[in-house]
């Protein structure tokens, strides 16, 4: 892991209309207040902060993290009830892995209560609107730092 921590925070599709797309659901903060809220929580850590509308991009990045990143917060969206080839390139990465959602999916449509990403995940932050980064970005690190720490005590 390297010295100052790198924490990819990656979202999916749609996330680019955060503040008009769906307020009462989503919240009127914009996806650049999503990345300030993340930023300012890093405490430090250098944040790679990405959204795409495109599943391929997104598992680009994914399979980037793997060689770069402490950990990943992921933010899949509508990607995380449909893409198994997301789900095979999380499977790939040995990182601490956060799933993030702003609204609570259970609690919302039954085809939203299926998610390929928790699986792999070490946890999951919902139904916080923008405070689920925050808590989902210093449980990443929290876990980052520990999987560091064992991957040091086994060498």
């Amino acid at each position: 892991m390297p010295e100052t921590p790198v924490l990819y925070v990656l979202n999916g599709p749609n996330l680019n209309l955060l503040g008009v797309r769906e307020p009462d659901i989503y919240g009127r903060e914009t996806l650049e207040d999503v990345r300030a809220l993340c930023e300012a929580a890093a405490d430090g850590a250098t944040v790679v902060f990405r959204q795409t509308n495109h599943e391929g991009e997104l598992i680009d990045w994914v399979q980037e993290a793997r060689e770069k990143a402490s950990a990943l917060v992921l933010n899949p969206a509508g990607y995380g009830h449909t893409s198994v080839a997301l789900l095979d390139a999380l499977k790939t990465l040995t990182i601490p892995i956060v799933e993030c959602h702003l609204s609570n999916p259970a609690a919302r449509e039954r085809f939203r209560h299926r998610s390929y990403v928790s699986p792999v995940a070490a946890g999951v932050v919902s139904g916080f609107g923008p405070f689920s980064y925050e808590l989902a970005v210093k449980a990443a690190l929290r876990l980052a730092q520990e999987h560091g720490a064992a991957a040091d005590r086994s060498v």
